[in-house]
């Protein structure tokens, strides 16, 4: 009997847990992690939260508890970075955030000793890089996906420098962040509990504003100012790791620097390249043929082998090789630009442009409509904005034929959706 109670305590979690635009799918494997961050009580308890954020009385009420017994459980879910709280108007809020980027990463962010971490570590390698369900539906679902790359900002020209907008500039997000956390970067601890970690610098992934906030509060990460954020985002340029960042345009809450061989949106960027699993900066490298010298540094340095070297065809010198690059997988990140001995290598603007969500509301109601997760959202307590203009919306969206459907989902991330998000009260 115990053992079915404990099993449906994690099934129902899990249910809950695919309630959001990003799941995670049922496996043996995902039952232990699970069991390694939840206790039975804190699973069938977490599995009745609402999607949106809600206080320690919305809690309650679902929960059926006294005021002080609730708040005891948010407080110490949010100690674990099971939850994230945050302050609005001086009250206090709590989130589940996704298993990525979220309670998977935070539960590695820094050594604990609360959680075998070697373990957990071991799990989080087989769900992730063996089983592979996990990575591919939350990297290949839909066309709006979890993060973006940042540009290397160092090696623009003055003439790139005008054209790109400010919400595609690292900097910029750490310059305008509320807070500023720096803790261990989840893929590189979990690898180095393998033996497989390269090295890399482990204390460089950033989290900022409401994540901030609450990873620092609770010691997940450290406080930092923008100053040091900068001289870290530096020491990343230095290290050819990749900006790997929250996919909207307001109020970012990560930016992990990513190494190719053991940060799963590179990995991922590999495996599921023709899926596009991860957006792509508004620039491409262009080859300058007449000065490359195939020393092939670029290829050795990009993260997702997007570079090669071909044979350069000159009647002088037949050996002669020279890079070529894919730009069906390149990220348009800049590492081979600055890794390039000879600047034969420079960046040029992609003829279409990579659409961004404004922030957090829009790209998780377009990520849940791609994925037929609206009606989760809509039926979560009147997520986000009115209950029956979303309500009416998704009958309108129900009853198009499929490619109509397209259409209007085309529509909704653009200036249309913005307006709504930005003049409604959430």
């Amino acid at each position: 009997m115990a053992h079915r109670t404990l099993k449906t305590s994690y099934s129902n979690l899990i249910d809950r847990i695919n309630k959001m635009p990003q799941g995670a799918p049922p496996s043996e494997l995902l039952n232990k992690i699970l069991k390694i961050l939840f206790n039975e009580k804190e699973a069938n308890l977490v599995a009745l939260l609402p999607i949106r954020p809600f206080n320690a009385k919305a809690a309650g009420e679902r929960w059926k508890l006294n005021s002080v017994e609730t708040q005891g459980i948010l407080d110490a879910l949010a100690s674990r970075a099971l939850l994230v709280d945050m302050e609005v108007n001086g009250e206090t809020f709590y989130v589940l955030p996704p298993p990525m980027a979220g309670f998977f990463e935070f539960s590695l962010m820094r050594v604990r000793h609360d959680i075998d971490q070697k373990v957990l570590s071991e799990l989080f390698y087989q769900y992730l890089n063996v089983e592979e369900d996990f990575v591919r539906n939350l990297f290949t679902l839909g066309e709006t996906q979890l993060g973006r790359v940042f540009v290397n900002e160092d090696v623009l020209s003055k003439e790139n420098a005008l054209h790109v907008l400010d919400y595609e500039r690292a900097t910029e997000v750490i310059k305008t962040a509320s807070h500023i956390g720096v803790g261990m970067c989840y893929c590189r601890h979990k690898m180095s509990h393998l033996g497989k970690a390269c090295d890399a610098p482990m204390d460089i992934c950033m989290t900022f504003n409401t994540t901030a906030a609450s990873l620092t509060k609770h010691g997940h990460a450290r406080q930092i100012d923008a100053s040091e954020c900068m001289d870290l985002l530096g020491k990343a340029y230095d290290n050819n790791l990749v900006q790997f960042g929250e996919n909207c345009q307001e109020g970012v809450n990560f930016i992990c620097n990513c190494c190719s061989c053991c940060c799963e949106a590179m990995t991922a960027a590999r495996r599921f390249a023709v899926l596009n699993p991860v957006h792509t900066t508004n620039f491409l490298p262009k080859i300058l043929n007449e000065k490359c010298s195939g020393c092939g540094k670029c290829v050795t340095v990009c993260p997702v082998n997007a570079m090669s070297l071909i044979f350069a065809n000159d009647p002088n010198n037949k050996k002669l090789k020279t890079a070529q690059v894919d730009e069906d997988l390149c990220l348009g990140c800049g590492i081979c630009v600055r890794t390039c001995p000879k600047e034969s290598i420079i960046l040029n603007s992609r003829e279409k442009k990579v659409l961004t969500p404004l922030n957090g509301a829009h790209k998780v109601i377009v990520m849940a409509l791609e994925r037929g997760k609206l009606q989760n959202l809509i039926f979560d307590n009147k997520l986000l904005w009115n209950y029956r203009a979303l309500a009416t919306l998704l009958g309108v969206l129900l009853k198009l034929p499929p490619i109509k459907q397209v259409m209007a989902s085309k529509q909704i991330k653009s200036r249309f959706f913005e307006y709504l998000v930005r003049n409604q009260n959430y």
